[in-house]
């Protein structure tokens, strides 16, 4: 009987597949017509610009619709050096980043758990920038790097620099500058991770005899990835793009241009609309290729 019973039960019941609410599409609409928009729009033009060819016997910053690749091989050729510095300045100024904010982002987020009104002034002091213009915090460093400061003078005393020697128009100064003014974006992502970690794994790493150090390389770093992660695409992404702190305005020279300054001079001087709209898709395209990469390799896919 029990057996007859057990061979006899009945087939589980399949269920039809639920259909998807259409108010879900609805809510999505908002922000899919803002995308398209205000972000497909825009990138379309920007590619149909950047293919677009002279008009012949028009005017300066005149063009007509053509489809010249050829608009990309010419910046390439002749703008290289600016994508190289680039990228080269925007990592280094991530490493220092990351260098000075791990440490700060540490502090305010595990040390400074036991004291709430030290915590929030700390914090508090990281977003403080942010109430200041990007421009005036990166005009008030070239101030206090200019010829004639006691900085200047004092590092000439010191034979670090040499008699004739600048602080300003150097790739010094400039990364320099990227790297002050990218802090808050490095330092915060990583805060938000440390502040929930939990001690207690600390603890037993002590409890196993674990050196600090080690406690710190095989659980803290771990733990943390994400916010590092974050952290170095939130500050290497506008670094590499950035005009601002390379231009000669600021803390660069003419020696020390990015490919943001090139855009800039061929969209707003020039009037080189293709050139500029084809080194801004080799931009995004490379910029592209180097975060994929990145956060395929650091495991963190789903930040994507």
């Amino acid at each position: 009987m029990a057996f007859a019973a057990f061979g006899s039960s009945a087939a589980p019941v399949e269920q039809a597949p639920r259909k998807k609410s259409w108010i879900a599409w609805v809510l999505l609409a908002p922000g899919l017509a803002y995308l398209a928009l205000f972000f497909l729009t825009p990138f379309v033009s920007l590619i149909l610009t950047s293919l677009q060819a002279p008009v012949e016997f028009g005017d300066v910053g005149q063009y007509q619709t053509a489809f010249k690749i050829e608009n990309y091989a010419t910046v390439i050729e002749q703008y290289w050096p600016h994508f190289l510095r680039a990228f080269g300045y925007a990592l280094v100024a991530t490493f220092f980043a990351l260098v000075i904010s791990y440490p700060l982002a540490y502090f305010i987020g595990v040390t400074a758990r036991k004291w709430p009104l030290l915590q929030a002034l700390m914090l508090t002091l990281v977003i403080a920038p942010f109430f200041i213009s990007f421009l005036l915090r990166t005009l008030a460093w070239k101030q206090l790097m200019s010829d004639d400061t006691p900085l200047v003078h004092a590092l000439k005393a010191l034979s670090i620099l040499p008699p004739d020697g600048h602080l300003t128009g150097t790739a010094f100064s400039v990364i320099f500058g990227l790297t002050y003014n990218f802090i808050p974006f490095m330092t915060l992502p990583i805060y938000t991770n440390l502040e929930r970690l939990d001690t207690r794994y600390l603890e037993a790493g002590a409890d196993l005899y674990a050196k600090p150090s080690t406690t710190f390389w095989k659980v803290t770093v771990p733990l943390s990835m994400p916010g590092i992660v974050s952290g170095t695409l939130l500050t290497f992404i506008p670094a590499s793009g950035d005009f601002i702190n390379a231009s000669s305005t600021f803390l660069g020279s003419a020696q020390t241009q990015m490919v943001g300054n090139a855009i800039e001079a061929n969209f707003l001087n020039l009037l080189n609309y293709p050139a500029a709209s084809a080194m801004s898709v080799i931009l995004m395209a490379l910029i592209l290729v180097i975060v994929g990469i990145y956060v395929k390799r650091s495991g963190t896919e789903d930040l994507l």
